[in-house]
């Protein structure tokens, strides 16, 4: 029998009573099941932390001493118990460590899906898929009017652009992603990267995914015109403003960060609406509950023949 409360949101996040845990929590909780490594997902503060070793290590180079009390590293596929719910973190395509939480109570299969995506992405572990009864699915993009581009097609844009580039995109995942697709279908192209990169490269290195060809950025480097590839976070990218002798390009599939066709790589780590749709038809749900975005769309998409609940 489905739990409509089984996961609930309160004021520190998504709540499930039933193991007495969080799941991606806003707040510092007693014990936190963390999807990945991403700031607005990964917290600091939390006593008893759940995840992959990539996540762990990724929080401990950002956070240090406070990244957590005690961190339980799960390996993918293999089931723990917490409070009495099963869980198993199963691959999310996400970035480097990304899981889906599976949780299992009375005979009944919960699927968060944290952040994910089916693309290809030779910087992470590919998604993998589970049945379940409830899928409770990220909906940032959850539009059908929002369909990603094909990053491989993207990424071969500044193919044409002779001058030095200044590529803004997220240290974590994002740039790790972007090294590897230049390196992959850009190969004339040198890529330097900022020093804040450089310590989240090593733990991809460590962790048997490496992204591609890079050096540390230098500042004689840039200015000589030889097609460099400079990929910065959006402080430096911001700071940047004034640059010249360089093509500013920013690398997201957010829209309050895309600029014009002419300065934007549509470039998404999250699923869009068929991605989202796929995800259903291979997960076989009986109910979908939407978190992280808008469930509107699914709801009027499947009408009666699948139960849609907005959880926020």
């Amino acid at each position: 029998m489905i739990l409509d409360d089984f996961v609930l949101f309160d004021e520190k996040g998504l709540y499930c009573k039933y193991g007495n845990f969080y799941i991606d929590p806003q707040l510092p909780v007693t014990t936190a099941v963390i999807s990945h490594a991403h700031a607005d997902h990964a917290i600091s503060g939390n006593n008893n932390v759940y995840c992959t070793r990539a996540t762990a290590s990724i929080m401990q180079l950002r956070y240090d001493r406070t990244a957590a009390k005690v961190f339980n590293i799960a390996a993918f596929n293999q089931p723990f118990e917490v409070g009495g719910v099963m869980v198993t973190l199963i691959p999310a395509g996400h970035m480097l460590g990304s899981a889906q939480v599976l949780m299992e109570y009375e005979g009944s299969r919960y699927l968060y899906t944290g952040d994910y995506k089916l693309q290809p992405d030779a910087t992470c572990e590919p998604i993998e898929w589970v049945t379940t009864d409830v899928l409770i699915t990220e909906s940032t993009f959850a539009n059908p009017d929002i369909i990603h581009p094909d990053p491989v097609a993207e990424i071969r844009k500044i193919n044409d652009i002779k001058s030095n580039i200044l590529l803004g995109a997220y240290a974590l995942g994002k740039s790790q992603r972007l090294i590897n697709l230049i390196t992959e279908h850009a190969p004339q192209k040198k890529i330097l990267v900022h020093h804040k990169i450089m310590p989240i490269n090593a733990i991809y290195e460590k962790m048997g995914f490496h992204p591609g060809k890079y050096q540390i950025y230098g500042r004689k480097l840039m200015k000589v015109q030889d097609e460099f590839v400079y990929i910065v976070p959006p402080f430096t990218f911001d700071s940047y403003i004034r640059a010249t002798g360089v093509k500013r390009l920013f690398a997201s599939g957010w829209k309050n960060l895309q600029v014009n066709n002419q300065d934007t790589l549509f470039i998404s780590d999250h699923v869009d609406w068929n991605d989202i749709l796929q995800t259903i038809t291979n997960t076989k749900p009986k109910q979908v509950w939407t978190l992280h975005g808008k469930g509107d769309h699914l709801k009027a998409y499947f009408k009666d023949d699948i139960f849609v609940k907005i959880l926020n």
